[in-house]
């Protein structure tokens, strides 16, 4: 079965004015398509073709360069649309919220690490909200498409919350404050379905 880009549960103007309509439907359906048809490139013909993303990024390091790039964009876009919404933001509640407490002494100093993982990723990447193998809460940043499922990662864990930092992802409305989109980005972000994937996770 070839992988095929997951369509979007929201309209691509939905997250405005956040997160523009143009970059959405550029960063879905052009960026992202590309990931997919490029994996599905990469694995066409090998057994793997038929194995989850899941299987195939935690074993990353098995495969070449154009598996684990396009892979991780598949992967870690994937998530990204499913932890964003409409008309959300806010604070996460019940045991997700308690959880960032323990691990991060408060909500606001949580965004402030996220924030700063996602301005110091160096280039293209990624920063991460993962449950690590002590079922604790820590915060990572990856290059590239990379991401703390892989076992090449420097900090492993299960990812319930990611914020895409390549410039793709916010330069048509940011232009090269990418500070000014990390901020931004949490008027858009949907705590219940990375409450979902925290209770997964654990």
């Amino acid at each position: 079965m070839a992988f095929e880009l997951p369509a979007l549960s929201y309209a691509t103007d939905a997250l405005e004015p956040h997160i523009d309509k143009l970059t959405m439907e550029i960063h879905h359906g052009k960026h992202h398509q590309a990931y997919v048809t490029n994996l599905n490139k990469a694995l066409e013909g090998k057994p793997e073709a038929n194995s989850s993303i899941e299987d195939i990024i935690k074993n990353i390091s098995k495969f070449p360069a154009a598996v684990r790039n396009n892979g991780g964009g598949h992967f870690n876009h994937s998530l990204f649309w499913s932890v964003l919404g409409p008309n959300k933001g806010g604070e996460p509640t019940g045991d997700l919220a308690k959880a960032i407490n323990d691990a991060f002494g408060s909500f606001d100093e949580f965004k402030t690490k996220v924030q700063d993982a996602g301005a110091t990723r160096f280039g293209s990447g990624w920063a991460w909200l993962s449950v690590g193998a002590d079922k604790k809460l820590v915060i990572s940043s990856t290059p590239n498409q990379d991401n703390p499922l892989m076992d090449i990662a420097e900090v492993k864990g299960t990812p319930i919350f990611g914020v895409d930092v390549w410039e793709h992802a916010y330069y048509l409305k940011y232009q090269n404050m990418r500070p000014a989109y990390l901020a931004a980005i949490w008027n858009a972000v949907n705590w219940d379905a990375v409450a979902e994937r925290y209770k997964k996770a654990l």
